[in-house]
């Protein structure tokens, strides 16, 4: 039986129909929080998501928005104050930039000014003591200091450039009584980018595996991510690396 040390709170988890969103709302959602489930197009998965989470005792609801538009943001924050009664926990998990056919600033779009945008809509509504997790890679929070691959480079920036702009809310944060957390992982087995970047960089995730000597699955990075909820001993913009860390710091001396 799992511990349910977030019964009463309410969550949202961006990009949360697939993947290491989706896995991180079915073990939050364990824990009794009540979870917005958040897609763009595809309501079915969600709905799947939603489903596993209810027949395991929680509550969950699937909301479509596009974060990249502030009534996506509001539609979100709206649905877990109306579904659980308040929102507590925002994990910032959407990104992308890799995508064709979204326009040459999609990425800084999504991976900057919507994860903003959400915060800033969040923030409104959150009640002291709450929690804003930010999902990163170790190739953009180290992109300043470290090359990526060419086909990830313009994303890593972006996601970067949104972390920057999320530690920039720390002072309004504190005033509120809001922590921020950075979770950064290494490159994921079986996620999207991955898929992506594989496709675009044949070789790159069997590169990457053997510098890290592991990659992470969906599952064990979404635990990762999960441990970090709910805890009250972290400092204010605390980073969390996941991972096959160590070339990276090296790197940075």
């Amino acid at each position: 039986m799992t511990e349910q040390d977030l019964a009463g709170i309410g969550a949202i988890i961006t990009g949360s129909s697939r993947g290491i969103g989706a896995a991180t709302a079915a073990l939050i959602g364990a824990r009794g929080a009540g979870v917005v489930v958040n897609y763009r197009q595809k309501a079915p998965r969600a709905k799947k998501v939603v489903a596993g989470i209810e027949a395991e005792g929680g509550r969950a609801v699937a909301v479509g928005a596009d974060l990249t538009e502030a009534a996506g943001a509001r539609a979100l924050v709206d649905a877990a104050v109306e579904n659980f009664g308040a929102l507590n926990l925002l994990v910032l998990n959407a990104s992308g930039g890799m995508e064709s056919g979204r326009g040459e600033d999609y990425a800084l779009k999504l991976n900057r000014d919507a994860q903003v945008q959400m915060a800033r809509t969040a923030i409104e509504v959150m009640p002291s003591g709450s929690q804003i997790v930010f999902v990163t890679s170790h190739q953009a929070h180290f992109i300043e200091q470290t090359a990526t691959m060419d086909a990830y480079e313009p994303v890593a920036r972006s996601k970067r450039a949104g972390e920057d702009a999320l530690l920039e809310l720390i002072p309004e944060l504190d005033a509120k009584g809001i922590t921020l957390t950075v979770v950064s992982g290494d490159m994921i087995e079986g996620t999207i980018t991955a898929t992506l970047l594989e496709r675009a960089e044949p070789g790159a995730l069997e590169t990457r595996r053997e510098a890290a000597g592991r990659l992470y699955s969906v599952e064990e990075f979404a635990a990762e991510i999960a441990a970090l909820i709910g805890r009250k001993d972290l400092q204010q913009g605390h980073t969390e690396l996941v991972g096959g860390a160590e070339d990276f710091l090296a790197a940075n001396g």
